[in-house]
């Protein structure tokens, strides 16, 4: 099967449903973009996994991790393998310690989610490609910029952004340590940037 390698582009609150987000992934050689609508839940276990946040008790799919660990089961890719009726499909491919492989399916957030935390690739074949793919434009280019950075999204986060600026380390640390403890990941992220920049 013909396979088309992607990597994760951005990840922001949609604009066209209210509490999910798009994900978006491109092509790892062409310009093509696969935007890929998902839950508040699922968009927060693979921003905390993209921003190596630890959270205080462990995430759904980070036990996925553990329990795939102890039993020396490995992922080694994940598939955005069909689109029906506007819904995407997905498949965990998994190897157990004698070579056993198997192909799980899920939707492509919760195995999104899980194989970030494996290292696996993603990959999605032409015929989804073909039919959900946007070709890359300056305009959406700009907005890819803008999810990229969250900060920049609204003039309320720039204020947010200029309020945590005002606070010294020592301060931020222990913002960051109430954040993670209140599983405010959100914050979390945004209070590790400054700490960040200012190492």
């Amino acid at each position: 099967m013909e396979k088309i390698k992607l990597d994760i582009i951005g990840l922001s609150s949609s604009h066209a449903q209210s509490g999910s987000f798009a994900l978006v992934l491109g092509e790892s050689e062409g310009g093509r973009r696969l935007p890929i609508i998902i839950g508040m839940f699922e968009a927060q276990a693979i921003a905390i996994e993209i921003e190596k946040i630890t959270p205080n008790r462990p995430m759904t799919h980070d036990l996925f991790k553990s329990f795939a660990g102890h039993f020396e089961i490995d992922i080694k890719e994940i598939i955005i393998s069909d689109l029906k009726e506007g819904v995407f499909f997905a498949k965990i491919v998994c190897v157990d310690s004698n070579g056993k492989k198997v192909e799980i399916d899920a939707r492509p957030s919760d195995a999104i989610a899980i194989g970030i935390r494996f290292d696996a690739e993603i990959y999605t074949n032409p015929a989804v490609m073909e039919e959900a793919g946007i070709v890359v434009t300056d305009e959406f280019e700009e907005e890819l910029d803008t999810l990229s950075s969250p900060e920049e999204e609204s003039k309320e986060e720039s204020k947010k952004s200029k309020g945590i600026k005002k606070h010294s380390v020592e301060e931020l640390n222990r913002l960051l340590d109430k954040a993670l403890a209140e599983e405010d990941y959100e914050k979390a992220a945004q209070l590790r940037d400054e700490l960040n920049r200012r190492n």
